[in-house]
């Protein structure tokens, strides 16, 4: 599965996560819910689709986001990054990184520098 993931392109999620020394999956799971946002013009058609694949009563985007929202909290995943120890200070350095590491090529949408700060700056805080 994980060369299927590699495949059909890694994006945001990915490219925001590589900057840090920190455990990469975990990374993903707090920033899943602020790049799912971020890219929601661009998936909703995609997340219905797998919102009544997997049998979700609300299969809109909304209903989907609550769903990864209440099983990151059943498994522990932290809310944002300022709970992991991660914070503010380098969100333009960060931007930059995300924006042009290799995964970034495979989001729906081509953010900007700036616009991946903006996602990092709203998963430190935890403004979805």
């Amino acid at each position: 599965m994980g060369a299927t993931a590699f495949q059909k392109g890694l994006g945001a999620m990915h490219a925001l996560a590589h900057p840090y020394d920190a455990h990469h999956s975990t990374l993903n799971a707090v920033l899943m819910p602020y790049v799912l946002k971020a890219n929601k013009q661009a998936i909703t058609d995609k997340i219905q689709r797998l919102s009544a694949y997997i049998g979700l009563e609300d299969t809109g985007f909304d209903g989907f986001l609550v769903w990864i929202l209440s099983l990151r909290a059943q498994i522990g995943i932290a809310d944002n990054l300022s709970q992991i120890g991660i914070d503010d200070s380098e969100a333009g350095k960060v931007g930059e990184m995300a924006c042009a590491d290799p995964s970034a090529s495979g989001n729906p949408i081509a953010f900007s520098a700036g616009q991946c700060s903006e996602i990092f700056l709203r998963a430190v805080h935890g403004e979805l």
